[in-house]
């Protein structure tokens, strides 16, 4: 099974089930990038509101508590924000130049690109080490499911249950992937392209599965039954 190859039930399945937890997620808004409709004060008004949902589901009855983290998060949706506004900008004017990027223009929009991935590493690491100062372990973890609409928990709810034999090895080799591709969702400007890391991974796995002697054209087939049944035993009940 080929890592980019996005078809088949276990892709549509997974995707369903991600963008079902997208939709009720802590927030109707895609984008960690300024609308270009929105002014500056109903861009930090949105990522307010979005941080405020995302602490809150940390279920916290400390207001301070919850005051502090809400800033933390704001201000990092909108320092993402703006690495990543900035870097658009500069790659918009490139382009707008010439109606054929020149190799000098590529390679520009290279440095560009490798520039601003080495901010967004820095603010990550930053970021993280302002919530170690004010929440668990756990909290964080909850911080870092809020940002990315708990894809890494839903999928791997989805690989347990279509895969009910998978070795220990197996589950903490997809849960390393699925947290590696969460790191880097966190950083990414809109939803998308959080879903697109994703994505990624999970073609990683589905290679290593198969790899491993896993057939999942058949584990697919039979996990869309037993969801079936399980549809249908809920009616009869």
């Amino acid at each position: 099974m080929s890592m980019m190859k996005r078809t088949g039930s276990l892709y549509v399945a997974l995707m369903a089930l991600t963008i079902l937890m997208m939709v009720l997620s802590v927030s109707l808004v895609s984008a960690q990038t300024t609308a270009p409709t929105q002014t500056k004060e109903e861009y930090k008004d949105v990522i307010a509101k979005r941080a405020d949902k995302i602490v809150a589901a940390l279920g916290s009855t400390d207001a301070v508590f919850n005051k502090k983290v809400s800033a933390v998060v704001a201000d990092q949706y909108i320092a993402l924000g703006s690495i990543h506004d900035t870097r658009n900008a500069k790659i918009k004017e490139i382009k707008a130049k010439d109606s054929v990027l020149t190799d000098k223009d590529k390679a520009e929009i290279e440095k560009l690109t490798a520039d601003a991935d080495k901010d967004l590493e820095k603010l990550h690491a930053k970021y993280l080490a302002k919530l170690a100062k004010l929440c668990t372990p756990e909290q964080i973890e909850g911080i870092k499911n809020g940002m990315t609409y708990n894809v890494l928990n839903v999928t791997m709810t989805a690989y347990n249950e279509m895969l009910p034999n998978l070795t220990a090895e197996q589950k903490k080799q997809i849960l390393d992937w699925l947290t590696e591709a969460r790191e880097h969702a966190m950083d990414a400007e809109s939803s998308d392209k959080k879903h697109a890391w994703f994505g990624k991974y999970k073609g990683r796995i589905n290679n290593y599965l198969a790899k491993a002697g896993v057939d999942m054209k058949q584990a697919e087939k039979e996990w869309m039954e037993r969801i079936k049944a399980k549809k249908e035993a809920a009616k009869q009940s």
